[in-house]
């Protein structure tokens, strides 16, 4: 059976085909970690981590490249607002990043460039531009580097644009560019505005990258000229992954075969967003539900789809995940490995191959495990069922018994949570109340029995927040 995928690009469910055989090579757009990860964040990486898993239990060899954007206008703004350096911002919202993703058993990729640790690739593929005349130094002595949209006729061929019809880029003063759609390669520094830690000396002058090139050279860097999928959120289409296509191209390079776009997970009709007020931040929804449960309600739900989030819908997926659960501990559980395609349902493989159909995928699922609950009920085994049951989860991220699940591993105990959060809850308070009354003493105290027991507190505009330090309990 042959995947099929709607690619973004033709508008066309196509069969996939990879450029080596045996081999798939996918890149993903990851954060941008200026903020606390909430659940509107997470649904890509799972989205993309069930192709990866299907794509690799049907036989492929995946190179999964998913970048890390960690120097941007709104983490340089960030680090302004809270007097802190933009870099300790990004460290540590990568860090609850990967605590997310961990929750909801999300595989580590293959590589997880950063913008920051690649600039040498980024000043090289600009170079290429200019020289091929893709693009220019701005001529206002500001040190940006523009693409130059004009150039290049394809341009707005992945969201079948004409260029006249677009909006201006709004990623830099228009003044030094040729025309308002032309976008940011390379930022000048802004001495007065911006830290020097922000700007790497380049043939323009010091800066730093523009948001869009950062991906193109990563993407090259780890798969190479030409690479089989290009993946991210449905709101990347335009401007980023266009820019990304159109200077990758110019540049001489084939990029990718396929694009996919997972839909938004919004709340009253609107896209998930810190900026909206609206986010839910994936620790407080591990509270209410398992990690395991939370993959699943994003699983079941096709990655094309737009989902409108609500804790009702959140918590009637987690009794329907019990109930998967509830079967397979009275038909005892065999272990199974990790899934081969060959050796899963037809119908399952079926909805899988037709652009990744999870609902219906998930729908194989409950109706075996009806069918095992019948054969137990009538005193027969229901193992095979089972065994059954734990392949397709297996491909999906959801098998129960993976190691990945364990308490204080990826999911943790929710219960366990709560508990302890509660606790530490009540020292913060403790702590805040003491230093209300401006008794350092007692307030130190307190920070200092909090860290005892390897927990870091950070002081933030929102209030005093808790991490596990590494290696504590």
């Amino acid at each position: 059976m042959t995947l099929r995928l709607h690619d973004t690009a033709t508008r066309d469910v196509r069969d996939f085909v990879p450029l080596e055989a045996g081999r798939a090579g996918i890149y993903v757009c990851g954060l941008t970690v200026q903020s606390e990860p909430h659940v509107g964040h997470v649904r890509s990486a799972v989205n993309f981590d069930v192709l990866r898993r299907w794509l690799t239990a049907s036989g492929y060899d995946v190179t999964f490249i998913r970048n890390v954007t960690d120097i941007d206008d709104k983490i340089l703004a960030k680090g302004e607002a809270q007097g802190r350096p933009w870099f300790e911002i990004a460290y540590l919202m990568g860090r609850e990043l990967d605590r997310a993703l961990d929750a909801i058993n999300v595989l580590p990729p293959t590589y997880e460039p950063a913008a920051t640790g690649h600039v040498p690739e980024i000043l090289e593929l600009i170079g290429q531009l200019v020289t091929r005349g893709h693009a220019y130094p701005a001529a206002d002595g500001s040190g940006d580097v523009y693409f130059d949209v004009r150039s290049w006729p394809a341009y707005g061929e992945l969201t079948r644009q004409k260029v006249d019809d677009m909006e201006p880029a709004e990623d830099a003063d228009p003044r030094g560019k040729r025309d308002p759609r032309d976008f940011a390669l390379w930022k000048g520094w802004k001495k007065a505005l911006e830290p020097e830690t922000a700007a790497w000396p380049s043939p323009y002058g010091p800066g730093r990258p523009g948001w869009h090139i950062e991906c193109s050279a990563m993407a090259a860097r780890y798969l190479g000229p030409a690479f089989d999928i290009h993946g991210g959120g449905v709101d990347l289409r335009f401007p980023h992954h266009e820019n990304e296509l159109a200077q990758s191209r110019a540049a001489g390079q084939q990029f990718a075969s396929y694009w996919l776009h997972n839909a938004w997970i919004t709340t009253a009709g609107e896209k998930m967003s810190k900026s909206l007020g609206n986010s839910l931040l994936i620790p407080q929804v591990l509270k209410r539900v398992r990690g395991i449960e939370l993959r699943y309600y994003v699983v079941a739900a096709h990655y094309r789809s737009h989902v409108e989030f609500s804790f009702e819908a959140l918590d009637d997926a987690a009794a329907a995940f019990r109930r998967i659960e509830s079967f397979l501990d009275r038909a005892g559980r065999p272990v199974v490995g990790q899934a081969e395609a060959s050796g899963l349902p037809e119908a399952f493989a079926d909805a899988m191959n037709d652009d990744l159909g999870t609902p219906a995928a998930v729908a194989v699922i409950h109706d075996q495990v009806r069918d095992g609950n019948r054969r137990l009920a009538a005193g027969e085994s229901a193992e095979a069922t089972a065994a059954s049951v734990l392949a397709m989860l297996d491909v999906l991220g959801l098998d129960p018994a993976d190691p990945a699940w364990a308490v204080g591993g990826a999911s943790g105990d929710a219960k366990l949570s709560a508990a302890v959060d509660a606790l530490v809850a009540g020292l913060l308070e403790e702590r805040s109340a003491a230093r209300a009354d401006k008794d350092w003493a007692r307030a130190d105290a307190i920070r200092d029995r909090i860290a005892a027991a390897g927990i870091l507190v950070e002081d933030t505009p929102e209030g005093p927040s808790w991490s596990l330090a590494e290696g504590g309990a």
